[in-house]
């Protein structure tokens, strides 16, 4: 992505985070015409040893998504995390233009597809995403009757990304000092998007006015 010096992250903690907060991404692969297919849907962040991002997910197996991973492994995942519109009004001058903030993170994965007969594998996906989303349900899919849980499984393609490179791109407005004690009052004064931008503010040390004091 396009991604300004300003505007960028190296820190992996940050990538994480924003991963973990906003699990709901876009899989992007090429169909067969080569264009850009794209599911939208949750995917589990495991950390391995050595720092290494892994993403697990699944599709439906009418999807044809899983094919093109199948025979094109790499592919693009992204994540969107909160946005929302910048007014000019946030600076001291008049001669400025409105914007968009926003938290995001690319990464450029190898697929391995999970085989169609391994259930346990697909079942302790599953239970990943139950447990970041709805822990309560677990109970009502460890008793379901195994043949209507082999049938639901079936019906699955299960996967794990390898994330081969990531970006995070954090658009806060880093490079206006002039602007971010009014954004961030403007931000913390908003929505639930417009404070969750103010929390990211307030994360990388952007909530100071001039007096030095967080939010002041």
């Amino acid at each position: 992505m396009y991604l300004p010096p300003q505007f960028a992250s190296q820190d992996p903690r940050l990538a994480a985070r924003l991963m973990r907060e906003h699990p709901f991404a876009s899989l992007i692969t090429l169909d067969d015409e080569g264009l850009p297919f794209v599911t939208h849907l949750p995917l589990h962040l495991r950390k391995e040893e050595g720092g290494h991002f892994v993403l697990l997910g699944h599709v439906a197996r009418p999807n044809p998504q899983w094919r093109h991973l199948q025979q094109r492994p790499r592919a693009v995942v992204s994540f969107l995390g909160p946005h929302a519109y910048m007014s000019p009004r946030v600076y001291p001058d008049l001669a400025r233009v409105p914007t968009w903030n926003y938290v995001a993170v690319h990464c450029t994965v190898t697929a391995r597809l999970i085989d169609h007969d391994d259930a346990a594998t697909k079942d302790a996906l599953l239970k990943q995403l139950i447990a970041d989303h709805e822990p309560g349900y677990a109970p009502q899919w460890q008793a379901m009757a195994p043949g209507l849980a082999r049938q639901l499984l079936a019906g699955i393609v299960a996967f794990e990304l390898r994330v081969d490179d990531w970006q995070c791109k954090l658009k806060l407005n880093q490079h206006r000092p002039e602007s971010h004690a009014a954004l961030h009052a403007t931000y913390a004064q908003g929505g639930a998007p417009q404070q969750a931008l103010a929390g990211w503010m307030e994360r990388l040390g952007l909530a100071r006015g001039a007096s030095g004091r967080p939010g002041a």
